[in-house]
């Protein structure tokens, strides 16, 4: 070890640069990064087409591949056995009896007819069953999405004055929902998901729990006059005013006595998760009873108000009720890409969680995919925005699920009750509605979850914060587009002001890091290593890194002053987390070299990237200095410019 050193420090003090030899010619003679047009044309290409594929799925068909990529159905479906049939049609059955109430209720809450929210529980079901990757995922109307849609359109739209118009909005909303979905999918964009990050959806899940819960007073009271406004200070506001107007305390009674008897069949479920179908029966029959006890008390003449008449029979195509022109297809846009977003984030949220559990990887962009084409199809057929529900999830994972074949046992179910049981319903309470939606909303609230932000970063709680209260008090755009604009000023503040860090050499190794973080690190007399700790050296940024790096170089100069040692006459700057470079960004290397130059410093650079590298060659970094100032490791080129302290004796 003591020869190499004095070989190597013996080429240092002649001036020799042993890097040339090897890894600093190297570096130098990398082929160029590709172009513009070739990064695009590989995006298309691995984007569109599938990348994975096995060599037996090569040599196969290739259209029976593609078919197969697009419909997973045609993989598990040559497995499929009676034994799993068994437990799929189980699970169907239990997941219908509560999705059958539910989606009369959401519909309720999208100011939509109840069967609505039963046509929504037939085709988007059936078309995911086909192409959707989760095998546990239930497919239906969700509460926010639904208070989401009625929120936003109703701006457009008053649902009271014209109730055909404003169904004929939702189905457009639900066919650019789609449209969005299927895009993200196709060109890999699920990042786009990723906007709305965890916290953000924990607050605004929060929040709408809860204004969807002041909301049912409507119904659990039988109010007549309410406000069609989200905020609470609205809401509130109608419940108290709407006290002095006639109101019959027997909708209350009907509503709350339900609401004991579903969380007490979910309280029982969560003790024995045996009995996990008696929480999801629950719903189904407290629709049952309330409406029996209706019927035969006659209740409706005393003040009771029920749902009244429920359309006969399965989807009609509402292909022609599409409004593809006109002063609000902006508007429409907009609520469709905001609608599009939630349901994925959602959706996906909950089928990871439970693929998660089965120990198998969902395919995010067949999600999407899926998603898309079946609310695409949705809107054709008198649906509005469908996705995963966590509550019906967890009921049909509890069933025991094997496939998404449960789905269609779901769907099928609900056809049979539209042709059979729709006149059944026409007494059934709106209180008992609410109650089933009431009862749901717990779920949505994930104290936990926010205590556990808090506990980790306090500016992703603020994002949290900042959801919840926006759509508390203001809408559930507004809070969602707080919760965005922190997020990104979040990102943006990382971005505009990333660290500038001193680094020091371990002892007895070749590894430098931070000397704050490690203060066991040493730093090398004459030479001051800098990190800059940006994926990009860019406009935002450039001019703060240029300062941050010649203060500092100025402070060294300052400190080995006051302690007598040796000036900075070499500042390495390692690149190594620099992705990419502008002109900005070059305009400020230089202008550091410029200011290093002019007190006899010389700047190097160790560890670019490819594409920093390519861009310093352009600019002819190297070529004004008289050394080697491009190296591959911080090591490398500290090593160079050590100066020999020693003979070669007295290394021996």
């Amino acid at each position: 070890m003591g020869i190499e050193l004095q070989s190597h420090q013996t080429k240092a003090a002649t001036g020799e640069d042993p890097s040339h030899s090897g890894g600093g010619q190297l570096l130098m003679d990398s082929p160029e990064p590709p172009t513009l047009w070739q990064e695009l044309v590989r995006f298309i290409r691995t984007s569109v087409f599938s990348k994975k594929s096995s060599k037996k799925d090569k040599n196969s068909n290739p259209v029976l591949f593609c078919l197969k990529s697009i419909f997973p159905i045609l993989t598990w479906g040559r497995h499929y056995k009676l034994n799993m049939f068994k437990k799929d049609v189980m699970a169907g059955l239990t997941l219908a009896s509560l999705s059958i109430p539910q989606s009369i209720g959401y519909a309720n809450l999208a100011k939509l007819d109840p069967e609505y929210g039963l046509y929504t529980s037939v085709v988007p079901p059936l078309i995911y069953a086909t192409m959707g990757s989760s095998r546990e995922i239930a497919i239906g109307p969700v509460a926010v999405v639904s208070l989401l849609l009625s929120s936003m359109i109703q701006n457009l739209q008053d649902p009271v004055a014209d109730p055909l118009a404003y169904r004929n909005l939702v189905f457009t909303v639900t066919l650019f929902a789609g449209t969005f979905q299927a895009i993200f999918g196709l060109f890999r964009l699920g990042f786009l998901v990723d906007f709305l990050s965890h916290a953000a959806l924990v607050g605004f899940m929060a929040g709408a729990a809860i204004v969807i819960g002041l909301q049912q007073l409507k119904g659990l009271l039988g109010l007549s006059h309410f406000t069609d406004k989200t905020d609470i200070v609205s809401v509130l506001g109608s419940v108290f005013h709407s006290l002095h107007h006639p109101w019959h305390p027997l909708n209350f009674v009907i509503g709350c006595s339900f609401l004991i008897f579903i969380l007490l069949a979910r309280f029982i479920g969560k003790r024995k998760k045996k009995l996990f179908w008696i929480p999801a029966i629950a719903p189904l029959i407290s629709v049952i009873l309330a409406t029996l006890i209706v019927f035969l008390t006659k209740a409706d003449k005393r003040g009771v108000k029920i749902v009244k008449h429920i359309k006969r029979g399965i989807n009609r195509s509402s292909v022609s009720q599409l409004h593809l022109t006109g002063p609000n297809l902006g508007h429409l846009v907009k609520i469709g890409l905001i609608s599009a977003v939630i349901a994925l984030t959602e959706a996906i949220a909950v089928g990871r969680s439970f693929a998660s559990i089965k120990g198998y990887h969902l395919d995010g962009n067949k999600e999407m995919m899926a998603m898309g084409f079946m609310n695409i199809a949705g809107s054709l057929t008198s649906c509005y925005v469908a996705t995963g529900s966590f509550s019906r999830t967890a009921v049909n994972f509890s069933a025991g699920c094997e496939t998404t074949m449960s789905n269609i046992v779901m769907a099928i179910t609900v056809i049979a009750a539209l042709e059979l049981m729709t006149r059944l319903l026409y007494y059934t309470p709106t209180a008992i509605l609410a109650s089933i939606i009431l009862s749901a909303l717990p779920g949505l609230v994930d104290v936990s979850g926010a205590h556990h932000i808090w506990k980790l970063d306090k500016l992703d709680f603020l994002v949290c914060l900042s959801a919840f209260l926006g759509v508390l008090f203001a809408s559930v755009e507004i809070g969602l587009l707080v919760a965005v604009i922190i997020s990104f000023a979040k990102i943006l503040l990382s971005s505009i002001r990333p660290g500038v860090e001193a680094l020091g050499r371990l002892p007895r190794t070749d590894v430098f890091c931070n000397i704050n973080q490690y203060p066991m690190a040493s730093k090398t007399p004459g030479i001051f290593t800098v990190r800059v700790s940006s994926p990009m050296l860019c406009f935002a940024n450039a001019n703060f890194i240029r300062d941050r790096i010649l203060n500092a170089i100025g402070d060294e100069d300052e400190h080995e002053g006051d302690t007598k040692k040796e000036s900075v006459r070499v500042v390495v700057l390692d690149m190594s987390w620099v992705m990419s470079v502008d002109t900005s960004g070059l305009i400020a290397i230089e202008q550091i070299q410029k200011g290093l130059i002019s007190k006899s410093i010389q700047l190097v650079i160790a560890n670019p990237r490819w594409r920093v590298l390519h861009k310093l060659k352009q600019t002819k970094f190297e070529e004004r200095t008289q050394k080697q100032s491009i190296f591959f490791t911080v090591g490398e080129a500290v090593d160079s410019y050590v100066r020999p302290t020693s003979t070669s004796h007295d290394i021996c």
